[in-house]
């Protein structure tokens, strides 16, 4: 086994062991308050009924271990925003939502400069802030979601997920993450997409105090003992009172865009994130 396949491994354990000790966590807000459940089931309430999803980030690097060429290096940008659907809450102190999620690969040192893969990805979900001691500590999220690229003819791609989520703060300092799905696979071209994009994926983030800085990594298990699709990222927020983050991603496996989601890639890059308001999806 490589090192990295250690790191990787060392760290999956390390994540099952954090998620055993949740009972006493507590999300801490930036002036240091826990989130009391009436404060945070008013906050959802009131809050605008439009927002950010996933991290809103626009990076660019070159590949990691072959030659750097114009062709490996490039511009990854990723637009994503929710949307709430209901006011009021649902059964089970639920709320319904629908997520869109848009990520682009950009070969600006090209020719013409084109963007070589488009993924579209909408879904609708219900979801639920989770509670300890009337502390909120996450939240679950169950969606039905699609993603294609929207091209036709060989180089089609698309896929259907039916999945549940769930991000919960172990420390004030450190919240894991957990993706599982159902995939249903309608694309011709990408039958065998799971081999590549795996069944889950699981990961943790650490924040500091100040909630300046923070470091994470995200793995996807994917086909063969011990084979992972890695994602590590690092953010320095870059003014106190705003969401702007230098950022950095390093990227490692397959499927990290859909058209070419069986060839493997390594990408390093660097840029500007804009994070939701408690903690972004994954």
């Amino acid at each position: 086994m490589s090192v990295f396949k250690r790191v990787r491994y060392i760290l999956s354990v390390l994540l099952v062991l954090a998620a055993v000790h949740t009972a006493g966590a507590q999300i801490i807000v930036t002036d240091g308050e826990p989130l009391s459940e009436d404060s945070v089931m008013r906050d959802f309430s009131n809050q605008p009924y439009f927002g950010l999803y996933k991290d809103n980030y626009f990076i660019f690097g070159p590949s990691v271990g072959p030659p750097v060429t114009r062709k490996n290096t490039n511009i990854k940008f990723q637009i994503s925003i929710a949307q709430r659907l209901t006011k009021s809450t649902l059964p089970w102190g639920t709320y319904l939502y629908l997520f869109y999620t848009q990520k682009c690969f950009w070969n600006v040192l090209e020719n013409s400069m084109p963007m070589t893969d488009l993924n579209f990805n909408p879904g609708i979900g219900l979801t639920k802030p989770l509670f300890v001691k009337n502390r909120m500590i996450g939240k679950l999220t169950f969606m039905i979601e699609h993603e294609s690229n929207g091209r036709d003819s060989i180089q089609s791609r698309s896929w259907n997920r039916v999945a549940l989520a769930a991000n919960v703060l172990v420390t004030k300092n450190l919240m894991v993450h957990y993706k599982i799905w159902a995939p249903i696979v309608d694309g011709e071209n990408n039958r065998d997409i799971v081999d590549y994009a795996g069944f889950y994926q699981f990961g943790c983030q650490w924040y500091s105090n100040n909630r300046r800085l923070s470091a994470g990594i995200t793995l996807v298990p994917r086909k063969g003992f011990m084979n992972f699709n890695t994602v590590m990222d690092f953010c320095f927020r870059l003014f106190k009172d705003e969401n702007q983050y230098f950022y950095v991603q390093f990227y490692n496996g397959y499927a990290e865009g859909l058209l070419e989601y069986n060839q493997y890639h390594s990408q390093l890059r660097a840029g500007i994130v804009i994070k939701p308001k408690l903690f972004s999806e994954y």
